[in-house]
């Protein structure tokens, strides 16, 4: 806030002031008057008594209460007061001879206190109360109700009395109506310097155009390159290079049509400045504009927008060079795999114990190594949108038996239960069979890594109305709604730190990224302490599953899928019943 706003304040409240004690200060006058006419009544000789004595008192008792109430703001409390004002000179007026008696202009009582309140509409409340007023004074003086009005010296100072108290009200209202109105004039007057020195001040150019194109009204600083005397004389167009004036055309007739437009364009006095247009209509043939410049701005996209072309090129560089790189970095862990295969089947002699185990570290290590690798590569193919899908027809059971297989010591090695829960008869698919595998390891090798020892991985795969649903849940710890959001973009990880260690943060991406290669989609679902389910579903189905094989049909019986072991005595036996040749069930050593 400006710091001379406060000074302003104050002398806004000053005047207001100085009305209030003008004000009081005629009441107190009006009360002072009535008390010496009072006094210099009482020493006249030929008063009439009561009559005079009330209708002084009826006077001064508005008065009185004007004093006691206050420079009340209050609407009724006003009005309550404008009413006894009319009230007292009314009765003043009546006992005195009515509106031709002595006491006759205390009837404007009402109006001279309502010239000095700080409501300027009051006046014409007073005007009718007064009004009414005098009529009530001159109704009672028609009937003869009213006593006999004084005469002589009584009169006189009576007379003198109403006059001057009502009179000095009627100047004072009009003094200060005078001041409120100077006043007024002065915060207006200074209000607009004010506001014309804000707009003569803007750091652009604010104006007003007509259907033509003229300007009319300028305000403001015009930008560097743009000529003022020549937007004025030869129209708004003339701010725009030659080549661009159409263009400035065209946007007063879209700002007329559609309310506004806005376009940039190079200023006609120096082409390298960027101007920036904007118009908005606010009337039927009247447009109001902002002319600035806008060459920083222009420029600073301009670089944002070469940044992040450049950023785009430096990943889609590297993923190009990862791509590439799929031979130089295979050949050598397929040697390293290779030479460890050897040397753990000891194919030229013995090995020492140590150098057993030594040969299985490698092995163990190259594999992950190379696990890890793939899926860098995979995942850089896909971004730099070179990885090629190889399809075929095949049977979706034989993918995912495939896949557990292969995590079948990794289960036992943690003690998760996996299971398989698949359907008898075949699921034909059109697919990268691959591709299919790895959907299955990436997500069985998840969930095992987020299931506590003696939990459970369920694999299911089944398909209806040409889509292949396969559903992998878990009974481990499950995900935060925060790591839950972020599961599925490349190199994001959930967890702590033991679990990120284990991976890349690549195998739910690589998931998403087969299924939407396939046309399909993947869904994340979890709680926290309630597991996860991952749920994967491509339009790939050929047909609808194809019935088991019965005893009947020994070639379809020998054809049929086995389960990848067979259910145990303890197994029929014990708490858990043998569910069928459908469900594979791993269970970890006791």
């Amino acid at each position: 806030m400006d710091p001379v706003q406060p000074r302003q304040d104050e002398a806004a409240l000053r005047p207001a002031f100085g009305a209030g004690e003008t004000a009081r200060a005629w009441r107190l006058g009006w009360l002072a008057a009535a008390l010496l006419a009072g006094g210099a009544v009482s020493f006249t000789p030929g008063s009439t008594g009561w009559p005079i004595w009330t209708a002084l008192l009826a006077g001064a008792l508005p008065a009185i209460a004007a004093l006691l109430l206050g420079d009340s703001e209050d609407e009724r409390t006003q009005s309550l007061l404008l009413v006894g004002w009319a009230a007292g000179g009314a009765v003043a007026a009546a006992l005195t001879g009515g509106v031709s008696g002595a006491m006759s202009a205390w009837c404007l009582a009402p109006v001279a206190a309502a010239s000095t309140l700080a409501a300027p509409r009051r006046l014409a409340e007073g005007a009718a109360l007064a009004l009414i007023g005098g009529a009530m004074a001159a109704l009672t003086q028609l009937s003869g109700l009213a006593p006999p009005p004084p005469t002589g010296p009584t009169a006189f100072i009576l007379g003198f009395l109403a006059v001057a108290t009502t009179g000095l009200g009627l100047a004072a209202g009009l003094m200060l109506t005078h001041r409120r109105a100077g006043e007024r004039d002065v915060r207006n007057l200074s209000e607009l310097t004010a506001l014309s020195t804000l707009l003569d001040g803007l750091p652009f150019l604010a104006f007003v155009v007509t259907l033509q194109g003229r300007v009319r009204t300028v305000r403001g600083v015009a930008p560097e390159g743009a000529a003022l005397d020549r937007i004025m004389i030869d129209g708004l167009s003339h701010a725009a290079v030659a080549g661009e004036r159409a263009r400035v055309d065209f946007a007063l007739g879209q700002a007329l049509r559609e309310h506004q437009a806005t376009l940039t364009f190079p200023a006609a006095e120096a082409p390298e400045k960027t101007l920036s247009l904007t118009l908005r209509r606010v009337g039927p043939g009247m447009l109001v504009g902002v002319l600035r410049d806008v060459t920083a701005e222009t420029r600073h996209l301009q670089q944002l927008d070469q940044a992040r072309n450049d950023a785009e090129q430096l990943a889609a560089g590297r993923a190009r060079f990862l791509a590439n790189m799929s031979h130089e970095l295979r050949t050598p862990l397929n040697a390293i795999m290779g030479f460890s295969d050897i040397m753990r089947a000891r194919m030229f002699g013995p090995l020492t114990d140590r150098y057993g185990e030594y040969a299985e570290l490698i092995h163990e290590s190259g594999r992950h190594l190379l696990d890890l690798i793939n899926d860098v590569l995979d995942m850089s193919k896909i971004e730099a949108e070179r990885f090629e899908l190889s399809r075929g027809e095949f049977d979706a059971r034989e993918a995912v038996n495939a896949a557990m297989r292969l995590l079948r010591v990794q289960a036992d090695s943690v003690g998760v239960q996996l299971r398989g829960v698949l359907p008898p008869g075949e699921l034909d698919v059109d697919a990268d069979r691959r591709a299919l595998k790895q959907i299955v390891l990436n997500l069985v090798s998840n969930a095992l890594k987020f299931t506590p020892r003696g939990g459970q991985v369920t694999v299911t795969a089944d398909g209806h109305d040409g889509m292949l649903e396969i559903v992998v849940a878990d009974t481990g710890v499950g995900i935060s709604p925060e790591d839950l959001e972020r599961l599925g973009r490349p190199y994001e990880q959930a967890g702590g730190v033991d679990q990120r260690a284990r991976g890349t943060g690549l195998g739910l991406s690589l998931v998403r990224a087969f299924a939407q290669l396939h046309g399909g989609e993947m869904h994340v679902e979890s709680r926290l302490g309630a597991g996860t389910s991952v749920s994967v579903r491509m339009p790939i189905l050929l047909a609808a599953p194809k019935p088991a094989a019965t005893q009947e049909s020994p070639t379809a019986t020998a054809d049929a899928m086995e389960p990848l072991f067979a259910p145990s005595s303890d197994d029929q036996a014990g708490e858990e019943p043998f569910l069928g040749e459908n469900v594979i069930r791993f269970a970890p050593p006791r």
